[in-house]
């Protein structure tokens, strides 16, 4: 366990930073915990490279109960319009986090051979993928009012612009796709890195 605790320790900052700043918005459609929060992905990898898939799956499972702390914390605090974690978005967020995670695991774990980037970036594409439907569509799609009736979720399915100029949608698809984009974009930049940290964890091996 004691190898772990690197990779248990970035994960938990990661997920509480990602809860902290997710309150802050950017301009419309964004937060600052949508910059922060895909660095999880590649917390995982890194410990996925360099101790397997079986450690790396410990450390998600690590980051998914400091997550539901996080959450059950933020039930408690009010804020302007009530609790600023619902009980929708607690749901939302923990299962979006673990199923993302473990697929990325596990896709991660299937190409760890191919070629270096092959596998944190499909790893970690998918699981944004993943992750964001799961997300928004459990917090906020009016389909699944069912999970938290008293939660008033109008704001969220009001019909406006797809990011402002495209079709017309409900909002959440607005926001969902916007924080997919800096996920994507946040992927891509993790992956130098994912190749400086694996390239000098071989140096130290050798």
């Amino acid at each position: 366990m004691k190898k772990l605790l690197p990779g248990v320790i970035a994960m938990a900052i990661v997920v509480v930073v990602s809860n902290i700043l997710v309150q802050y918005p950017i301009g419309q459609w964004l937060t600052w915990g949508a910059f922060t929060y895909p660095f999880a992905f590649l917390v995982s990898e890194l410990v996925n490279r360099f101790h397997g898939a079986p450690a790396a799956r410990r450390v998600v499972f690590a980051g998914f109960l400091v997550g539901l702390i996080c959450s059950l914390i933020g039930t408690q605090i009010m804020g302007e319009f009530g609790p600023l974690v619902t009980l929708r978005v607690a749901i939302a967020s923990g299962v979006a986090f673990l199923v993302a995670q473990l697929l990325d695991v596990s896709v991660f774990d299937r190409l760890r051979r191919s070629a270096w980037w092959r596998a944190p970036f499909i790893g970690s594409f998918m699981g944004s993928t993943v992750d964001t439907l799961l997300f928004f569509s459990i917090a906020f799609s009016a389909t699944l009012v069912w999970i938290e009736p008293s939660n008033d979720i109008s704001w969220a399915i009001e019909s406006v612009p797809l990011l402002g100029f495209g079709p017309e949608v409900p909002l959440w698809v607005s926001l969902g796709l916007a924080d997919y984009c800096v996920k994507i974009a946040v992927d891509l930049i993790a992956l130098m890195p994912f190749r400086a940290m694996v390239a000098k964890y071989a140096t130290r091996m050798a």
